[in-house]
């Protein structure tokens, strides 16, 4: 298929002109920042002939896409990832409209080979031969991939601060890898120096109109696949923005291209609204949020990033961040920090809650998404969208810590005798009876589910569980926890039945309780509950570090006791 043509247009003087990969300034004005443009009317009467048919991936937008034949020959099946609800998730947050956009899928298991796929096929149709890119990890390993299957020698400029393991994996291409010793920033300007030297095109991140491009696929897919749960879906195509799309940010260039999406969604009147940007950076580098929160369009240069998450580590987003700042102002959003070890925690959450192991940069987004719903910021009816960016690599091995596996010497176990004793003693560290016992009570079971998520992600512990005030009892006599989770509204025997009987019994009465409810309470029953429980939590709320702290102080509290 033949693509429309493609013009770009000058954001400073407005100049127009037809696009080709070696335009890199206005040629009226000299300036760098060049936003393609389509024939609008033209392209929407397309897609809505002629969109259904054709394959969900990535190219199946190609009248809004800089490249002139489609699918391209470097094509590996990139975009079409799938949208799924964050159940577990929603229900802990009490937004039950979380959606998590599945960007692990892609073939290099990033959200950057949408980059890569669409800026090799416009630079191999223009017959250029050499790129060379600066990349923190993903872009490198991306660009590598497609450069590879194109036929272009690729120069990748990798930090100082880019694991071995990622450099390795970039080299494996064939690509030429150069290390520089110094910060993202400072290899973007090697690699930029290296690219004018030699003549070489050189990828510029939100300055290059086929990378800006490619970013708009997420939102239309975006809009597709929400459309799908509309009541009028099944009298045809529709088509829905979401009240929140939520990233985590280096130099800002995918939030950039999704509101480009959106954007031209919204003109070809696909859409009717625009939505709201949540914009997430790591707290070592976070050179956006320091300007929003001075109320600046120009971020707060950072020199020397200090987060563990390099592949966020840009320090300088420069006129990126202006324009998203302008975006949020207009339609509006939040530039927000989380730290690393937010960040860290939230990818064990997310891999024993969801089911989903991601990358550090995608756990700062939904790190970001718990600290919003905290905030307040999101509404329970709204709908919410998160990226994640990219798969856990094995290089993340510092995520684990130490103790991540057990080891069980075959030897001592087989040639032991008698056999099963060798055995058992072996085991022994693998007992779960020898870790703290927390009993569960709640009569809803996806909550008890939650409860048994959130204490997985916090360590090892035997969790027992109750539905109901009577069985709760009877557990409690007869394994001891060290720990009961409460919820007070249960059929039957109430959470404040539950107390009063656990008090009055010797060998349940030292026992912790924190009580966790969804009920408004009077003030006459919170005296009531803590006189009997450790502490009061509403439901939606108990993903506070306090609650986390609470929970491990309580628990070493009553082992050493024991």
């Amino acid at each position: 298929m033949v693509a429309l043509d493609v013009q770009v247009r000058c954001l400073d003087c407005g100049h127009q002109t037809g696009y080709r990969p070696g335009i890199t300034h206005c040629p009226r004005c000299g300036s760098e920042w060049l936003q393609a443009v389509y024939d609008y009317p033209r392209v929407a009467r397309v897609w809505r002939e002629r969109l259904p048919a054709r394959p969900f991936d990535l190219w199946r937008y190609h009248e809004l896409l800089p490249v002139r034949h489609t699918p391209p020959e470097t094509a590996q099946g990139e975009g079409g990832t799938p949208l799924y609800p964050a159940r577990h998730l929603s229900m802990m947050l009490k937004l039950p409209n979380i959606w998590i956009k599945d960007e692990r899928q892609n073939p290099t298991s990033s959200f950057k080979d949408r980059q890569a796929a669409v800026t090799i096929a416009a630079l191999k149709e223009a017959g250029l031969t050499d790129v060379v890119v600066a990349s923190t990890g993903n872009v490198a390993i991306a660009y590598s991939a497609y450069a590879s299957r194109a036929g272009i020698k690729l120069w990748a400029f990798v930090s100082s601060a880019v694991p071995a393991e990622k450099m390795r994996e970039v080299a494996i291409y064939g690509t030429q890898v150069i290390k520089v010793t110094g910060t993202y920033d400072q290899t973007k300007q090697v690699a930029a120096r290296f690219a004018q030297e030699r003549g070489f095109y050189l990828d510029r991140g939100a300055r290059s109109v086929p990378t800006v491009e490619s970013m708009k696929t997420l939102a239309f897919e975006i809009a597709e696949q929400l459309g799908l749960l509309h009541p009028d879906a099944r009298y045809g195509p529709v088509w829905m923005a979401p009240d929140w799309y939520i990233q985590a940010v280096s130099g800002g260039l995918g939030p950039l291209g999704v509101a480009k999406g959106f954007q031209e969604l919204f003109e070809m009147g696909f859409i009717d609204r625009m939505p709201k940007l949540g914009i997430i950076q790591a707290a070592g580098c976070d050179p956006m949020v320091r300007a929003w929160e001075q109320d600046r369009a120009e971020p707060v240069d950072l020199d020397s990033p200090s987060t563990h998450i390099s592949t966020l580590a840009t320090g300088r987003p420069g006129r990126t961040y202006t324009l998203l700042y302008e975006y949020v102002k207009r339609h509006g959003g939040v530039f927000l920090r989380v730290t690393d070890e937010e960040a860290f925690r939230t990818m064990h959450m997310m891999a024993k809650m969801e089911g989903i192991s991601m990358e550090p940069a995608a756990a700062v987004a939904f790190a970001g998404l718990i600290r919003m719903a905290r905030e307040g910021l999101i509404q329970p009816h709204e709908t919410v969208v998160v990226n994640c960016t990219g798969h856990t690599m094995p290089i993340e091995s510092h995520i684990l810590g130490e103790r991540w596996a057990r080891e069980v010497p075959a030897e001592a176990v087989l040639q032991a005798a008698p056999p099963q004793e060798g055995l058992l003693t072996a085991l022994t560290g693998l007992d779960p009876k020898r870790h703290p016992k927390v009993l569960i009570v709640d009569d809803h079971e996806p909550a008890r589910i939650l409860f048994r998520r959130v204490l997985q992600s916090l360590g090892e512990y035997q969790i027992l569980e109750a539905e109901n005030g009577r069985q709760a009892l009877e557990l409690a006599r007869a394994e001891r926890p060290n720990l009961i989770i409460l919820d007070l509204m249960m059929p039957g025997m109430d959470g404040f039945q539950v107390l009063e009987r656990l008090k009055e019994d010797p060998e349940t009465a030292s026992i912790p309780v924190i009580v966790v409810t969804a009920k408004h309470l009077s003030g006459q029953e919170r005296a009531r509950i803590q006189n009997l429980a450790r502490s009061l939590l509403i439901k939606g709320e108990f993903l506070s570090d306090e609650f986390f702290e609470e929970i491990r102080a309580l628990l070493e509290e009553e082992t050493e006791g024991r």
